[in-house]
């Protein structure tokens, strides 16, 4: 789904939820509006998903709704007997599938009407993306929008035939009623829009394969980023529209496009942008880390939860940032982050859990707002004069940082300097009362009822955090950053592969399930990569090496020269796909292009490169007009039309140097080297003993070694 053109509940201030759908289904328009309350959930027997470990199904293991996982028990049940089947797809840190929840599917009455009727299928999409990309297509072509809860209709044979999102109990009733109505009474009609619908699933978001002889030029480059300025905030940063969404790949391809170019327009924007992130309500200031998405213009009220797969890709962003400017602010916000991920959302194994709920106690935000009544309170002692007036200054506590019900969110507005010159206090009497509110403010909210924690482990997400470890690791050389991202590589490695020597998707409390879609193995060949970079420790080499092969085997089709997204020992769904676009994370395509780019360069193998640029080349045409959509095809894009240098380091005080270098943001290269001798092509008759050397190379072609760092930056920086 492209959060850009979906639609999002905006306003909070009451208890109502208008929404208004448009219907391919001309008797079923309706004007959707309730002010349903919260109910306390009361206890069922168990369905049928009380033996799944996703939280988000277990969730609903209770309701009085005869919920099946995807199963062929289902779908067995669904043909027998002759009914349609409710997909119902969310994930369990979605505010508005709680709603829905606690509105309809604990209510008795709608619960029996669902039963009756309908096969009712519940689905974590975060567990079953292919599931989820299938039937969110279907919702957008008959809506025109998407977004979760997802719930779609279909045949006994899967194929969809109506759907939307958040439906209120009233009306949700309605459609029960009619749907079953409709195909008792139309069944050929259902059957004939069910057949035009699936084949318009199967034409979205198709590539093929580009006949054009392959010529990539800087202009196509030029031509995106003139275009996407179009959409740029230049007071606020981000997108000139809400819903706000943080999309760390944008700003990785414009940070670099930006240092590439020289564009001080571009390099502003994302300046501009990482800052207001970071001062925002998006970011939590008391406890680190990102919220999914703000609803406003500002970053100001965010959507409350948190995901992993946002905060691992910021980390990235804001390491690397670092790096090109050294911005003490952007070190900040990557230590908070990874306090924040290590205190709440690390296993003792070493895996990173999916996400934190939105809600807490049945109301969304409450573990992170405050009273002004609160905050006085806390922060009037801290042993410096004017504490609270100094503080509400800095977290906006006044009618800028108000949300709602007197609560307010923590927010910036000013620097640390702004700050204070403001009270004629010094930058460090005002990082140690900062501190110090902030140990008080967490300590005091850990007392809270906490939001509930998805603590499955998600081999594609956990490759992202894997990654983000390794990013901070190069910018800041802290040890501990190094060792989070080996422990983690090391935990999927040994305890999410399947006996074929491919990964699973999904890992909760020893039991590793689903088989892996191409997000695990192609951020999971990127992580390994980047862990290989950062520590020269070939077996994660070999081990990416491992898990691309596997992916050409099961995963390539060779008639486009791209990868489906699912395997092809996985049962058939109504329909196989291909992710291309970029989104909130980056397109499982584009980033195994990307991976395939650096493992063609570390092992001199053709197909790995030549797969690269077929892939690149077959998207390249439809890049300019959506880059926001395309920003990691274009980081690849930059490969090929700017210099691409391989760095070679070998001896004695191999690793040391690769600290000092890779502490500078040098984002055009791979990295290779070692302490001793090696047989990896980089690496071949360039290991002296002794010596400490550094080869600076383009397209296999090198400078002459050098030994110092100095003389290595030099070429290339340049």
């Amino acid at each position: 789904m492209n959060p850009l053109s979906s639609r999002f509940l905006k306003k909070r201030d009451c208890d109502c939820y208008l929404y208004r759908m448009r219907l391919a289904i001309p008797f079923l328009l309706l004007t959707l509006i309730s002010c349903k309350q919260v109910t306390t959930q009361k206890m069922n027997d168990p369905n049928h998903l009380i033996n799944e470990t996703s939280p988000y199904l277990l969730q609903h293991a209770h309701n009085p709704v005869d919920w099946y996982p995807w199963s062929e028990e289902a779908w067995d049940k669904a043909k027998k007997e002759n009914k349609l089947v409710l997909i119902s797809i969310g994930y369990s840190a979605c505010h508005w599938c709680h709603v829905m929840e606690h509105e309809s599917f604990e209510n008795d009455s709608t619960a029996k009407i669902m039963n009756e009727h309908f096969i009712c299928i519940k689905v974590d999409r975060e567990e079953r993306p292919d599931i989820d990309q299938i039937y969110m297509a279907a919702v957008q072509l008959m809506t025109g929008s998407g977004g979760w809860p997802l719930n779609c209709f279909t045949l006994p044979d899967g194929r969809p035939i109506y759907g939307g999102t958040y439906f209120p109990n009233a009306n949700w009733n309605q459609i029960l009623l009619q749907l079953a109505k409709f195909y008792e009474e139309n069944p050929a009609k259902a059957n004939e829009y069910a057949t035009e619908l699936t084949k318009g699933i199967n034409q979205m978001e198709v590539v093929t394969f580009n006949e054009d002889p392959i010529d990539f030029k800087m202009k196509t480059l030029e031509d995106l980023v003139h275009a996407w300025q179009k959409q740029f905030d230049q007071t606020e940063g981000g997108p000139n529209r809400s819903p706000k969404f943080p999309l760390p790949n944008n700003y990785e391809f414009l940070l670099r496009y930006a240092t590439i170019t020289g564009d001080k327009t571009v390099q502003s924007q994302v300046d501009l942008t990482l800052e207001k992130m970071a001062f925002g309500g998006i970011y939590d200031q008391v406890g680190g880390g990102f919220a999914r998405y703000s609803t406003d213009l500002y970053w100001k009220v965010p959507h409350f939860e948190k995901m992993l797969y946002d905060n691992a890709q910021l980390v990235s962003l804001y390491s690397n940032a670092y790096k090109q400017n050294k911005n003490p602010l952007y070190k900040k916000i990557v230590y908070e982050s990874l306090e924040f991920i290590r205190r709440e959302m690390t296993s003792s194994e070493g895996g990173f859990y999916s996400a934190l709920d939105a809600d807490s106690e049945g109301k969304e935000g409450k573990f992170y707002v405050w009273t002004k009544t609160e905050l006085e309170s806390l922060l009037i002692n801290l042993d410096f004069e004017n504490s609270f007036e100094i503080l509400s200054e800095y977290f906006n506590i006044n009618k800028t940082g108000y949300w709602e019900e007197e609560n307010y969110i923590l927010l910036r507005k000013k620097s640390d300097q702004e700050i204070a010159k403001q009270f004629s206090i010094t930058s460090d009497d005002l990082d140690a009362l900062v501190t110090k509110a902030k140990l008080v403010l967490l300590s005091t909210r850990e007392k809270r009822i906490r939001p509930g924690l998805d603590d499955k482990i998600l081999v594609s997400w956990n490759a992202l955090m894997i990654k983000a470890y390794c990013d901070a690791y190069t910018a800041f050389a802290d040890e501990s950053f190094l060792k989070a991202a080996r422990k983690n590589a090391s935990l999927v490695l040994k305890s999410m592969r399947t006996k074929d020597g491919g990964l699973f998707h999904s890992y909760k409390n020893g039991d590793a399930r689903i088989n892996g879609y191409l997000e695990d193995y192609s951020f999971m060949i990127e992580a390994l990569l980047a862990l290989y970079e950062c520590s020269f420790d070939e077996m994660y080499l070999t081990e990416a090496r491992s898990l691309t092969e596997y992916v050409f085997t099961h995963f390539y089709d060779k008639t486009s020269g791209n990868f489906w997204f699912t395997s092809n020992l996985d049962p058939a769904l109504i329909s196989r796909k291909k992710e291309i676009q970029d989104n909130v994370i980056p397109a499982s395509n584009s980033s195994l292009a990307n991976a395939l780019f650096r493992l063609g360069i570390h092992f001199e193998d053709k197909k790995y490169s030549e797969t690269a640029e077929r892939m690149l080349h077959n998207v390249v045409n439809d890049m300019v007009n959506y880059g926001a959509g395309y920003s990691n095809w274009a980081l690849l894009l930059l490969n090929y039309v700017q210099p691409f240098r391989e760095i070679v380091i070998t001896g004695k005080d191999a690793e040391s140097k690769r600290k000092e270098i890779q502490g500078h943001y040098l984002q055009n290269a791979v990295f290779a080297g070692g302490t001793t001798e090696s047989k990896l092509p980089l690496m071949a008759y360039r290991f002296v003993e002794g010596q400490t050397l550094i080869y600076v190379c383009e397209n296999r072609v090198c400078k002459l070694p050098v030994q110092e760092v100095e003389e290595a930056l030099k070429l290339l920086l340049k």
